[in-house]
């Protein structure tokens, strides 16, 4: 009999108080609601967290993503490598630019880009590549990196890895350009929201200018300049992609709060690893000894040959006892629009597709208690 409670431990949930309620009482008091003041604190602030000259706050993971390739010159013709498994954004702003992304297979422990078969997916196409920091563990760059022809650009899709660790360097100073996300399933949120980086002051300055409109100069400092009746020319076609200054304040009180989020979850993951290791049907995941995860997320396998059940009645169960959960993610490359487009198959990429459907990501978060970690293992064994 599976036990019920009243309260549903979530998946996720924000953590959020009166820091950033003060916080936001500055740019109300002012008037300042777009990008201003506070969000250029943020991106000091975060820049300098994570190794990082230049950070450019941005209303998405996704839009930063796209300011990178933007940022590199992208272009109809291009190919840029995703894996196959990770969130569909990671695929489309390849799209976005008129490029064809080429899918490759993930690792089964790691859930990370398998380097061993990306060099039969490199051609004399090949612009870019897109490793994933999926869940917050980091890809293995230095393979990554000694296995690309050196005109490839390397963009970190770090959307789950703030404060993540590769080789003690921060992600986001890995690559070229990395992307993160502030959407309210992350570490630290601003309710929707990304942050770009780079250590080039080249792209920085691309990445800059395409942000806002294509403008030759910010709206901030056109508005604090002599003379900010002047519009200012535009010689590229850019985006609309600037936070506002009321989720800069926002982000600035979440990221002092970052390394007490990530050591509670690194204590948490822990449990988990020890807590359910005798489940014979659950497949942990593999740390490598260089990385230090940021557990955005943890996300087990169900060995669908040696469980009771298959991911999904698991998944019902869970929930019946209160415990919500979720699959890891999709393999995109089982998604519509690519099968259709691009002629992806199921078989092409046997290691996404099978994550896709055993996959399970279990509640991890830091309005989580000890009481509630206990309850989760005691209904999974209890399977």
């Amino acid at each position: 009999m599976i036990k019920t409670r009243e309260r549903i431990i979530q998946i996720s949930e924000p953590v959020t108080g009166k820091e950033e309620l003060d916080a936001l009482s500055e740019p109300l008091e002012t008037g300042w609601l777009t990008q201003g003041p506070k969000v250029k604190e943020f991106e000091n602030k975060f820049a300098r967290k994570h190794q990082s000259k230049y950070a450019f706050a941005s209303t998405s993971c996704t839009t930063s993503l796209h300011l990178a390739l933007s940022s590199i010159g992208l272009a109809p013709g291009d190919e840029v490598i995703v894996p196959a498994f990770t969130w569909v954004s990671t695929a489309n702003v390849v799209v976005y630019c008129g490029a064809k992304p080429v899918f490759v297979d993930v690792k089964q422990d790691t859930y990370n880009l398998d380097t061993e078969k990306l060099k039969r997916n490199i051609s004399n196409k090949t612009k870019a590549i897109i490793p994933v920091h999926l869940f917050g563990l980091c890809s293995d760059i230095d393979e990554i990196r000694s296995i690309l022809p050196r005109n490839v650009s390397i963009i970190e899709d770090a959307a789950c890895a703030v404060g993540a660790k590769y080789k003690k360097k921060m992600a986001g100073s890995l690559g070229e350009f990395g992307a993160f996300s502030f959407h309210s399933r992350k570490i630290i949120t601003t309710g929707e929201g990304g942050m770009l980086t780079t250590n080039n002051q080249t792209l920085a300055s691309k990445a800059e200018i395409l942000r806002n409109h294509g403008a030759s100069v910010s709206e901030e400092n056109r508005h604090k300049g002599p003379r900010p009746y002047l519009l200012p020319d535009f010689e590229v076609l850019g985006f609309n992609y600037r936070m506002t200054d009321l989720q800069g304040a926002v982000g600035i009180a979440q990221l002092s709060k970052l390394d007490h989020f990530l050591n509670q979850r690194k204590k948490w993951a822990a449990w988990y690893l020890n807590a359910i290791s005798d489940i014979p049907w659950v497949n942990l995941p593999f740390i490598p000894d260089h990385c230090e995860h940021s557990w955005q997320a943890f996300v087990v396998v169900i060995n669908e040959e040696k469980s009771p059940l298959s991911r999904n009645e698991i998944m019902e169960k869970l929930l019946s006892a209160g415990i919500s959960t979720r699959p890891g993610t999709h393999a995109v490359s089982n998604l519509g629009f690519y099968k259709k487009n691009y002629g992806t198959k199921k078989s092409d990429f046997p290691v996404s597709s099978m994550l896709e459907k055993c996959s399970l990501a279990l509640p991890l978060h830091n309005k989580m208690e000890e009481q509630d970690f206990k309850y989760i293992s005691e209904i999974l064994h209890s399977i």
